[in-house]
């Protein structure tokens, strides 16, 4: 289910005997914006009804990884209150009762994945997944958001053993939110903004940024930000932008179903001939001959 204007996507996924066989299926993912003074989770009909308690309680039979980018809620299990942040991690678990939601006046962003099987099972085993650790504070991070995306992408088009790298993806998911939780503590305040600051971007991929909003998000002044990530990328923030929306181009020309005034279109240019210039400018290729190019 897919509702652009709320900026909302969920599946929820069938999985078959061969994909059973990796010992690890990815039972759905998604990602909600839920605005401000809105009844949590919303477009509640879609979800199956056990999915709907999530703001009231409920116990899966799967394991959710949810990243929360921007706003604020709560999140409780195991008797223990957590407060959520943008950059929050919340781990559920099978089998234990849990709840979550955003503070009613605030509203949040979320990004969710569920997964189940052996393999996950073995990493509960060894640590690598804790219920006694249900909570991880990583704050913003553009790695960990791509794999969400990657994820979702991979559950929106259902290509050939979508499951399986599906489930690869997961995996690298779960290593990525371990490295980071360990690379916070030591990480400087600078390469955390750059961090932030590429998840910000990430996020409005498919639209258009405010350096100056963003800097603001982060509690400094864009000429700050302009040079902490210009020291950290040798990029202003805006090519880093660009930088994004051309790879993302890239990606959609090569799958070969959407025509170029379609791909311009879905990554924000209003004007397709701005789009074209500006590819070629960066790639050397107009779009029109990218896919061409691609597999000779």
């Amino acid at each position: 289910m897919e509702n652009p204007v709320q900026h909302t996507f969920f599946r929820y996924l069938t999985y078959s005997d061969e994909d059973e066989q990796w010992e690890m299926v990815c039972t759905d993912a998604g990602y909600t914006e839920v605005p401000p003074y809105t009844i949590y989770p919303p477009n509640k009909e879609g979800h199956p009804r056990i999915f709907q308690r999530v703001a009231v309680g409920r116990t899966l039979n799967e394991y959710q990884i949810i990243y929360v980018t921007k706003g604020e809620g709560v999140f409780e299990t195991l008797g223990k209150h957590y407060d959520v942040k943008p950059g929050s991690i919340i781990m559920v678990f099978p089998g234990i009762r849990h709840f979550y939601k955003p503070i009613y006046e605030i509203g949040w962003m979320e990004y969710w994945v569920g997964f189940k099987g052996e393999h996950f099972e073995l990493l509960r085993e060894r640590g690598f997944l804790n219920p006694q650790e249900p909570f991880i504070e990583i704050g913003l991070q553009n790695n960990v958001l791509d794999l969400y995306n990657e994820i979702i992408a991979e559950v929106r088009d259902q290509k050939p053993l979508y499951q399986i790298v599906a489930s690869s993806k997961i995996l690298a998911l779960i290593a990525e939110i371990n490295a980071c939780a360990r690379r916070r503590a030591q990480a400087s305040h600078a390469a955390q903004v750059v961090e932030a600051a590429k998840c910000m971007m990430v996020e409005k991929i498919y639209g258009d940024i405010d350096i100056n909003s963003i800097a603001t998000a982060l509690g400094i002044s864009a000429s700050r930000l302009n040079d902490i990530f210009k020291t950290y990328t040798s990029m202003t923030p805006y090519q880093y932008y660009i930088h994004i929306k051309i790879h993302a181009a890239k990606s959609l020309l090569e799958q070969g179903d959407l025509s170029v005034k379609e791909v311009a279109y879905r990554l924000g240019f209003e004007d397709q001939y701005h789009f074209s210039r500006l590819f070629k400018k960066k790639t050397g290729i107009a779009p029109s001959q990218w896919r061409a190019f691609m597999y000779e």
